[in-house]
C-alpha cells in the first residue's frame, strides 16, 4: 500500500491512451495541427493582451529582454514536456506526467495548479478581446457604455461582451475536437498573418528615442524597472508561453503522440518566440511604453497601430494606413477566439482526467456519445470562465496564470530528473537532452522568475491551494481508483502537514503582501490570508488529532 504517494503505471497509462470507442476521445490531431495548436494559444494570450501593461509598468522597451528570458525558461521545461508526451500519451499534461512519477498527492497538486492556471488564462484573453472589441466598434461609430464593457474594479460593472466570447467558444468546443482544430487552424493562420503586417509595416515607423532608456531606472520598489523589473516581466508574460502544455493536454486526441507530440511542443515554442521578440520590438518602437499606461495596456496593438503614421502641422500622428488598424483590430479579435477555446480546452481535458482517476466526481469523465467530447466539464468551465470575465480585472488574471504555470513547469522538469532514476527502461520516443542540466535549469528559472511576480499573486495562488486540498480531503482520497474507500490511507499525516504548511504561507505571504502596498492601504487581502490561515491551521490540526486517535485504536493488521 503506497497511499497518498501511490504511482499510476505506465502500463496503465499506455492502455487507456489505446483505447477505442464512441465513450473515448477521438484520435484526429496530427503534427501541423498539433503546432497550430500551440501557437494558436501561445500568439494571442501574451502578444495581444498583457504585452503593454507590462511593458508600461515593469519593463519599458526592454519587454523584448523579458520575452527572452522566458523562452529561455519555457526551452528548459518544454524539452520535459517532451519526454513525457512521448512517453505518456494520455490527456491531463503534467497532472497525467506527475501522477506517473511523484504519485497521487504531487498529482493533485500539479492538477489543482493547472486548473488555474487555464482558468485565468481563458478570463485574461476574453477581457482584452473585450477591449479591442470596444476599440474597433469605436472606429465604425459605436460606442459602447463603459459600465457593461469592464469590470467594477476597472469603474464599470460588468464585462458583457467577455462573457459573451467565452460561452461562445464553448459552445462550438462541446462539438468536437476535429471542428475546433478547423477553425482554430484558420484563425492561426491569420494571427501570423497580421503580425507579420504588423512587423513589416511599423518597422519604418519606429522611433529610436522611444527606446531611450531602453531599460527604465529602477523606481526604488522591486520589479519596477531595472533588472528586478525585466525579471518580473519575464514571469508575468510567462503564461503566454502555456500553449505547448495545452498541445500535451491533447495527447489522446492525437494520431500518432509519441513522435506528433514532441513536434507539436517544440516547433510552437520556437515559432512564437521569435514572433514575440520581433513584435515587442516594433510595438515599443513606434508607441513610448508610457502609451500603453491603464486599461489602454490591455489591448497594445490599438495603441500601438494609431502611432504608424507621420504628424501634421499640429503634431497630431495621421495614421499612414487608416484601413489596416481596423483590419488588424478585426484580426486580432478573430484570433482571440482560438486562444480562448484551446485553453477551454486544455482545462476541461485536465478535469476529465483527474475524474477518470476518481480525484473528482464521475460526471466530468463522461463523454458525450454524439461529439466524444466531455460536455459536463465543458458546461462547468463555460459558466465559471464567463462570470471570471465578467468581474475580475484583466491584470490579477494575467499574473495568476503565470504563477500556476511556473509552478506546473517546475513539477514537470522535477519529475524529469524522478523518471530517470525509477523508469530507466520505459521506451521514449523523445529523450530529453543533458539531462540532470536541463531540468535543474528549468526549475530554477521558474522558481526565479516566481519569486518576483507580485505578493499579492502568492496569496491568491496559497489560497486556492487550501481550496483545492480541502476538495481532496473530502473527496479526492477517499475515491482514487488505485486506493478506494480506505478511511486511512499512508500519507494522511503528510497531507495535514502539508495544509499546516500552506496555512502558515497564507499568513506570511498576506504580510508581505501588505508590506508591499503599505500599511496604510487597503487590508482586505491580508483579512482574508488571515482567516485562511487560522481556520485550516485548526482544520488540520484537528485532522492530525483525530488520526492519531483513531490509529491508537485500530486493531494490529
Amino acid at each position: 500500500m503506497e497511499g497518498l504517494f501511490v504511482r499510476k503505471s505506465i502500463d496503465a497509462l499506455q492502455e487507456e491512451a489505446g483505447q477505442t470507442g464512441n465513450k473515448t476521445l477521438k484520435r484526429v490531431l496530427g503534427p501541423v495541427s498539433l503546432v497550430a495548436l500551440g501557437v494558436g494559444v501561445i500568439i494571442g494570450a501574451g502578444l495581444f493582451s498583457i504585452t503593454g501593461t507590462v511593458a508600461s509598468e515593469y519593463t519599458g522597451p526592454a519587454i523584448t529582454l523579458s520575452f527572452i528570458i522566458a523562452a529561455i525558461g519555457c526551452c528548459f521545461a518544454g524539452l520535459c514536456y517532451a519526454e513525457f508526451a512521448s512517453m505518456i500519451p494520455v490527456a491531463g499534461s503534467a497532472y497525467t506526467y506527475s501522477y506517473a512519477t511523484m504519485g497521487e498527492l504531487i498529482a493533485w497538486i500539479i492538477g489543482w495548479d493547472l486548473v488555474l492556471e487555464y482558468t485565468v488564462a481563458a478570463t485574461t484573453v476574453s477581457i482584452s478581446w473585450s477591449r479591442y472589441l470596444v476599440v474597433f466598434l469605436q472606429g465604425a461609430g459605436i460606442d459602447l457604455p463603459h459600465t457593461l464593457t469592464a469590470c467594477p474594479w476597472d469603474g464599470g460593472i460588468v464585462n458583457i461582451p467577455a462573457m459573451v466570447i467565452v460561452v461562445l467558444m464553448s459552445l462550438i468546443l462541446m462539438r468536437g475536437t476535429a471542428g475546433s482544430s478547423f477553425f482554430n487552424g484558420l484563425i492561426v493562420f491569420l494571427k501570423i498573418s497580421v503580425i507579420l503586417v504588423f512587423v513589416i509595416l511599423g518597422w519604418k515607423f519606429i522611433q529610436a528615442d522611444n527606446y531611450v532608456p531602453y531599460i527604465p531606472e529602477n523606481t526604488g520598489k522591486l520589479g519596477e524597472f531595472g533588472w528586478s523589473g525585466i525579471l518580473r516581466g519575464a514571469a508575468i508574460v510567462f503564461f503566454a508561453f502555456l500553449g505547448f502544455d495545452a498541445v500535451s493536454t491533447a495527447a489522446q486526441e492525437t494520431k500518432n503522440p509519441k513522435r506528433d507530440m514532441p513536434i507539436g511542443i517544440l516547433v510552437s515554442l520556437l515559432v512564437c518566440t521569435i514572433l514575440y521578440i520581433l513584435f515587442a520590438h516594433v510595438m515599443t518602437g513606434v508607441a513610448h511604453y508610457t502609451d500603453f499606461k491603464g486599461q489602454e495596456g490591455i489591448a497594445p496593438v490599438a495603441v500601438a497601430i494609431e502611432q504608424m503614421g507621420y504628424a501634421n502641422a499640429q503634431g497630431v500622428i495621421m495614421p499612414a494606413y487608416p484601413w489596416l488598424n481596423k483590419a488588424i483590430v478585426l484580426a486580432i479579435l478573430f484570433g482571440y477566439c482560438s486562444v480562448i477555446m484551446v485553453t477551454l480546452l486544455g482545462q476541461s481535458r485536465v478535469f476529465l482526467s483527474m475524474s477518470r482517476d476518481g480525484l473528482l466526481p464521475p460526471f466530468f469523465s463522461r463523454i458525450n456519445t454524439r461529439f466524444r467530447t466531455p460536455v459536463h466539464s465543458n458546461f462547468l468551465f463555460m459558466v465559471v470562465v464567463s462570470l471570471l470575465a465578467g468581474f475580475v480585472p484583466a491584470q490579477v488574471a494575467g499574473e495568476m496564470t503565470s504563477i500556476g504555470t511556473l509552478l506546473a513547469f517546475t513539477l514537470v522538469c522535477a519529475a524529469v530528473l524522478i523518471v530517470r532514476k525509477t523508469m530507466p527502461d520505459v521506451h521514449r520516443a523523445f529523450k530529453t537532452p543533458w539531462v540532470p542540466f536541463v531540468p535543474i535549469m528549468g526549475i530554477l528559472t521558474c522558481l526565479c522568475m516566481m519569486c518576483f511576480l507580485p505578493a499579492d499573486t502568492w496569496i491568491r495562488l496559497v489560497l486556492w491551494m487550501l481550496i483545492g486540498l480541502d476538495i481532496y480531503v473530502s473527496y479526492g482520497r477517499k475515491h482514487s481508483k488505485l486506493e478506494p474507500g480506505r478511511v486511512y490511507r499512508k500519507g494522511d499525516t503528510v497531507l495535514n502537514i502539508l495544509g499546516l504548511v500552506l496555512a502558515v504561507l497564507s499568513v506570511i505571504t498576506g504580510l508581505w503582501h501588505q508590506q508591499t502596498v503599505g500599511w496604510e492601504a487597503d487590508k482586505t487581502l491580508l483579512v482574508i490570508s488571515f482567516v485562511f490561515a487560522f481556520t485550516h491551521c485548526a482544520y488540520y490540526m484537528w485532522r492530525l488529532w483525530h488520526q492519531a486517535s483513531d490509529l491508537k485504536r485500530a486493531p494490529k493488521s
